[in-house]
């Protein structure tokens, strides 16, 4: 009888830890299939697009003083902080936020710190004008790729 009750305490150990290999494999299953990042949103992308165009023509303008495009710069810095947030505020979506991070930095070399050079030296040279717009047209083209390269879901038309 005790050999029995034995056979039955190891059979029930062995089923629960069997049950739980098993359970954390289907889970593991499972949450490989699901994607690793968040879907394609038609907002992100419109978003992106738009402060590309006019961060470009920001930048043209850095040939004159500062201080005449102040009000447009600071619009201009709104709405990228309103871009990086709705990144920031997606699930899955730190690849992209990361992008936006770069992107922002003041101590960069894309649009954070020319605009923070530009801030700082008043006026621009047009080489270093020509140069950074570059860096940041790639910037914003990087950001742009990795929205529409995104598997379009649900969200996509809700955003």
């Amino acid at each position: 009888m005790m050999l029995v009750r034995i056979k039955s305490l190891k059979m029930q150990r062995f089923e629960s830890i069997a049950f739980r290999v098993i359970f954390v494999s289907l889970l593991c299953w499972f949450s490989a299939c699901a994607p690793s990042i968040a879907p394609f949103s038609a907002r992100a992308y419109e978003m992106t697009v738009d402060l590309k165009v006019d961060a470009l023509k920001t930048i043209k303008r850095a040939e004159d003083p500062w201080e005449e495009h102040a009000d447009r710069i600071e619009a201009l810095q709104t709405r990228l902080s309103k871009a990086y947030e709705f990144s920031a505020g997606r699930p899955r979506n730190e690849l992209s936020t990361e992008q936006w991070l770069v992107m922002l930095d003041p101590e960069g070399y894309l649009l954070g710190g020319m605009l923070a050079r530009w801030r700082k030296d008043s006026t621009l040279s047009p080489v270093f004008i020509h140069e950074a717009s570059l860096l940041v047209e790639a910037g914003f083209d990087s950001i742009i790729r990795l929205e529409s390269g995104k598997v379009k879901g649900r969200e996509s038309n809700a955003n």
